[in-house]
């Protein structure tokens, strides 16, 4: 597909900050959207279309959408659903609220403003859908439950609206990358500060240890890539004629891709274990 309109949710750092810059350069018209004013303000100072736009929002969805349509005389060639955030903790210290809260934007919001889209593209006859998933929609680590289950249910969307697109020309695409340099670990520091009572959890020792990785300067997961790896892959999802129905990024992925498949539950989970950086509770001799 040659370079068109694109919508990019979370554009105000790491990912959806660095794509938006790279589609542009590559000619695309790219809207970029953040749900904080001074984000979309700074975004609008580097030469950016921008829309204030916060996924948790249902009539922050209708309103950008609105407005990009009409700029755009109802054009829109793609969505790129990048908006996300981790709400750290282990399942058992999850309130239903702390819950709702993780799937309003990295589920609903992103399902929500694909409907949103979808008249278009079907008025155009074309479209691609982007969903950034996650190598913990697949494989699941120790206290990301909450983080595991959005991406796993974005999964389960993408995998039932790319067959319901059977026979058109709107494709449905799933990204699924590893480590990833971004705020991702700074904002998930806040969100455990804001959902999780620690001091009275029976986690509290792994807790420790996990907010000092949290907190942790720099990348902490071996193979972690750039954001422009990421950038990388949607550009070439947008560009070939028949996109694949899904895309490793970073090599843990790949590798956990393959091991899911032929590893016992049991092996994986010991190897996940390992991999999460999080040893649980009882590896502290608590009972």
């Amino acid at each position: 597909m040659a370079a068109g309109v694109i919508l990019i949710t979370g554009c105000s750092s790491g990912i959806g900050y660095v794509t938006a810059h790279g589609l542009k350069a590559k000619g695309w018209r790219v809207f970029a959207t953040a749900r904080a004013t001074k984000d979309v303000e700074q975004l609008k100072n580097e030469g950016f279309e921008t829309l204030l736009l916060d996924v948790a929002d249902s009539v922050s969805i209708q309103n950008a959408v609105a407005a990009l349509l009409k700029k755009t005389g109802g054009r829109i060639d793609a969505l790129f659903n990048n908006a996300g955030f981790g709400v750290p903790g282990a399942v058992e210290d999850l309130s239903r609220e702390a819950m709702r809260y993780q799937f309003e934007t990295n589920v609903f919001g992103a399902i929500e403003l694909t409907n949103a889209v979808l008249p278009a593209m079907r008025q155009q006859g074309h479209g691609r859908i982007i969903f950034n998933g996650s190598v913990l929609g697949f494989a699941a680590m120790p206290y990301r439950g909450a983080y595991n289950a959005s991406k796993f249910a974005l999964e389960g969307f993408a995998d039932t609206l790319r067959q319901e697109m059977t026979g058109s020309s709107i494709h449905t695409i799933l990204l699924q990358p590893g480590p990833i340099t971004s705020r991702f670990r700074a904002n998930a520091q806040q969100q455990f500060v804001r959902w999780i009572g620690a001091d009275h959890s029976f986690h509290q020792p792994s807790y420790l240890a996990m907010q000092a990785r949290l907190a942790k300067a720099g990348p902490v997961a071996p193979f972690t890539l750039p954001a422009e790896a990421v950038m990388a892959v949607v550009l070439k999802a947008l560009t070939v004629r028949r996109p694949s129905a899904r895309y490793q990024i970073t090599t843990p992925t790949k590798v956990f891709w393959v091991l899911k498949k032929i590893l016992p539950s049991r092996v994986l989970d010991y190897i996940l274990l390992k991999a999460s950086g999080d040893e649980p509770g009882y590896s502290y001799g608590r009972s």
